[in-house]
């Protein structure tokens, strides 16, 4: 059967995407990827953005890119292979230069399997560093819908006692020119083993520090507590932390 993917407004403010999970979209256990999910959260944010009428015209082709600073998500389960969900995004007020933004994925019947929320702002693309909003005439309404998830906040640390390298490859860039946000949650998976084991993930907090270039080496640590992860990494300075929860036995 040919893949669903459907647009349209549920409610006012509020962006929805309908689709069937593919089986590019799943791991070996066919539950949705965790970067895969990722990847769905940050398509709909952009196009719900182009919706609003502040698309690439008003940020990408002025110089201007959207970037992720901070996110966090509650996931009740994963979607499967196969099955109809539907993506849904919409926007906080905005905070001076941080545009809060909230998502939830759901069933075609309307169970809720993910809730999360992200901390989004945008950096001139020549220098790195962030613009003031106001002065480019980037305006977005905020929506309350009763069903956001608070804002994101640092991940609390954990010991780490594991240690690798990784040098990011071409195919985890961006265009802007960094490797790209979902990619974290490949490197991270592919490192830890807990979702190749079979392990549910239940929840992800992570902050971006500091953009990673194609070709850049990067310093990982890792350590458990519980079923709790905890990995970060660093270049010539902290660039990422991540805190990954997953169930304590394999499903």
């Amino acid at each position: 059967m040919k893949s669903a993917s459907i647009n349209d407004m549920s409610a006012p403010g509020v962006y929805t995407q309908s689709l069937r999970v593919k089986n590019r979209d799943v791991d070996m256990h066919r539950r949705v990827r965790a970067s895969r999910l990722f990847e769905w959260l940050q398509e709909a944010s952009i196009a719900h953005t182009e919706r609003l009428g502040m698309g690439r015209e008003k940020t990408l082709d002025r110089g201007l890119l959207w970037v992720v600073t901070l996110q966090r998500s509650e996931i009740e389960r994963m979607p499967e292979y196969d099955e109809d969900i539907r993506v849904e995004s919409w926007p906080g007020e905005t905070m001076h230069l941080l545009f809060p933004r909230y998502y939830r994925v759901l069933t075609a019947e309307g169970e809720e399997l993910v809730r999360g929320s992200a901390l989004w702002m945008l950096v001139d693309g020549e220098t790195r560093r962030f613009v003031f909003p106001e002065k480019h005439g980037i305006v977005i309404p905020g929506t309350e819908t009763g069903y956001e998830l608070p804002l994101p906040a640092a991940p609390a640390a954990l010991e780490t006692t594991e240690t690798a390298e990784f040098t990011v490859p071409y195919s985890y860039v961006d265009l802007n020119g960094h490797m790209n946000n979902t990619r974290y949650f490949d490197l991270a998976e592919d490192m830890i083993g807990a979702a190749a084991a079979g392990r549910r993930l239940r929840a992800a907090e992570t902050e971006f520090k500091a953009e990673i270039r194609h070709g850049e080496t990067v310093s990982l640590r890792w350590g458990w507590e519980g079923g709790r992860c905890y990995f970060e990494g660093s270049t010539a300075r902290p660039a990422f932390s991540m805190l990954l929860s997953y169930d304590a036995k394999n499903a």
